[in-house]
């Protein structure tokens, strides 16, 4: 079943199928699964980056004092993707100046869910507090209302996540050439 719902999801993605995908961006609102699926392509020996762990961004107040926002370190970043590693590289995250990136990705996988479980997940996670909030619940939701139909529009694939972990890693894998 995996497979199947991967090969029709590639078949469903801009472009169709892709060739040479070396570095592939998983990108999508907080909630969607993205460090989940980066944990289970580690697991699986694939090359990832988690950009919520670690030192790879960092949080910055907004100019209206509404909150703050995420921002890669745009050095480390040109430096990753400047790499020439084996394999496939996976990348994810969802931060405001990863447009700046878009070209030095092969692939930009969208990962979404819908709203319901969405906040589900987020209420429930243990690994994450970010969503317990109200107040970081209404920007998650105002978000999921901006900034993924944005997020969409610069994929190359969406991948619903409303899945079983398995066949959501299977579709990666499958945009990256990975045999099954």
């Amino acid at each position: 079943m995996g497979l199947s719902f991967a090969r029709s999801v590639v078949c469903a993605a801009r472009g169709g199928r892709f060739r040479g995908v070396r570095r592939i961006l998983i990108t999508g609102m907080s909630g969607t699964g993205k460090s989940t699926v980066v944990r289970e392509l580690a697991r699986r020996g694939h090359r990832v980056v988690d950009t919520d762990e670690d030192d790879w961004s960092v949080e910055l107040p907004l100019p209206d004092g509404s909150g703050v926002e995420q921002l890669w370190w745009e050095d480390r970043m040109t430096a990753l993707l400047a790499e020439d590693g084996e394999g496939t590289l996976f990348v994810s995250g969802c931060v405001a100046n990863q447009g700046k990136f878009r070209d030095r990705f092969d692939a930009v996988v969208l990962l979404s869910v819908p709203e319901e479980v969405l906040l589900e997940r987020i209420e429930t996670r243990p690994t994450n507090p970010f969503g317990k909030d109200p107040a970081e619940r209404e920007r998650i939701l105002r978000d999921l209302a901006t900034v993924e139909p944005l997020l969409r529009r610069s994929a190359s694939i969406e991948i619903m996540t409303d899945r079983p972990l398995r066949e959501v890693v299977a579709a990666v894998e499958y945009v990256a050439g990975v045999p099954p």
